[in-house]
C-alpha cells in the first residue's frame, strides 16, 4: 500500500490559491469497503478522506468533489463516507444503475451528490444506451453527468452527447488516449460542445495520456492551454487524487497543480476554474 503519512509535508503550489479553491476530480478509499469484481486495478485503500484533507491543506484547497471509483462499482459507500468526513466543503459524483427511483436519487441529493458517473473506460459499468434516461434523472435534480472517454471517439457519440438534457462534464481534458493536435476531430467537436453551453471539462490527470511526460507535460499542455484559452468559463481544475493507475510513480502533488495552472493566461482564469465554475456546477 503506498505511504500517505507525508503527503501533508512539502512543497506548496508556486501559483496563488484563491480563498475556496475545488479539486473537482478525487477518489477516497479505505480497507473497510469490498473492492468490486469488475475493478481493473487493486485500489490504495490508504488514500482515505483524512489524507485528502492533509493534501488539500498542503495545496490551499478547500472544496472537493469527490467521484466513485471504478474499484467499488456500484457500492458508493466509500465516496458517500468521504463526503461526511470530508465536511461541508465536499460533494459528489456516484455511480448507479440504470432503474434507480428517483427517491433515492433525491435522498443521495441531500447528502451532497451532484451527478452521475459514465466511465467509458475498464472497470466501467454503464453504457451508451443507458445515458439518455440517467441524463433525464439528473436534469430533474440539476446533476451533471461526469463523463471519462477516449477522446478520440467523440465522433461517435456527439449526437448523443448535444441532446442531453442536462450538464456534461469531460474529464481529463478530453483523456486523447494518444498525443493529438488541436486540429484532431475530436477535439474540435469537444470545443463545439463548449460552445454549447452545457459542458465544462476538468483540465486534470495530463499523466495519464502524455507521452511527454512531466514536469510540463508539453503534448497535453497544448491541449490544455487551447481549451482554458477558448473556454475559460467552463474549465474545472482537478488534482484526480490518488492518482489511481499510477501508484508506481505517483506525481508530485503541488508541482502537478502548477504545471496545470500554467495552462491559464493569468489570476482571473485560474479563479473560474478553481472557484467560481465548480462552485456554479455542484452548488458550493
Amino acid at each position: 500500500m503506498p505511504d500517505y503519512s507525508t503527503i501533508g509535508s512539502g512543497p506548496k503550489p508556486r501559483h496563488r490559491i484563491p480563498s475556496g479553491a475545488c479539486d473537482s476530480h478525487v477518489h477516497v478509499y479505505g480497507p473497510a469497503y469490498p473492492v468490486a469484481p469488475t475493478s481493473p486495478l487493486p485500489p490504495p485503500t490508504g488514500a482515505t478522506a483524512a489524507v485528502l484533507k492533509n493534501l488539500h491543506r498542503r495545496l490551499g484547497v478547500e472544496r472537493a468533489l469527490i467521484v466513485q471509483p471504478s474499484a467499488y462499482g456500484f457500492d458508493n459507500a466509500a465516496t458517500l463516507d468521504g463526503i461526511r468526513s470530508y465536511g461541508p466543503g465536499a460533494r459528489g459524483i456516484v455511480v448507479v444503475p440504470t432503474g434507480v427511483a428517483d427517491a433515492d436519487l433525491e435522498a443521495l441529493n441531500g447528502v451532497g451528490v451532484r451527478g452521475i458517473r459514465f466511465h467509458m473506460m475498464p472497470g466501467g459499468l454503464l453504457t451508451w444506451d443507458e445515458l439518455p434516461r440517467m441524463a433525464t434523472q439528473a436534469a430533474a435534480l440539476d446533476w451533471t453527468i461526469n463523463l471519462q472517454l477516449d477522446g478520440r471517439t467523440l465522433p461517435d457519440h456527439i449526437d448523443r452527447l448535444r441532446a442531453l438534457p442536462c450538464k456534461l462534464v469531460i474529464d481529463h481534458v478530453g483523456k486523447f488516449l494518444e498525443p493529438v493536435g488541436t486540429d484532431h476531430p475530436g477535439f474540435r467537436l469537444l470545443l463545439d460542445l463548449l460552445d454549447g453551453g452545457r459542458c465544462w471539462v476538468k483540465l486534470s490527470a495530463p499523466y495519464e495520456t502524455s507521452r511527454t511526460g512531466p514536469p510540463s507535460y508539453d503534448d497535453v499542455a497544448v491541449l490544455g492551454r487551447a481549451l482554458a484559452a477558448h473556454a475559460p468559463q467552463r474549465m474545472l481544475w482537478a488534482s484526480n487524487f490518488p492518482h489511481p493507475g499510477a501508484q508506481a510513480n505517483r506525481p508530485e502533488d503541488a508541482g502537478l497543480m502548477d504545471a496545470v495552472l500554467d495552462w491559464f493566461d493569468g489570476d482571473a482564469t485560474r479563479q473560474l476554474a478553481l472557484v467560481d465554475n465548480p462552485a456554479e456546477l455542484y452548488g458550493f
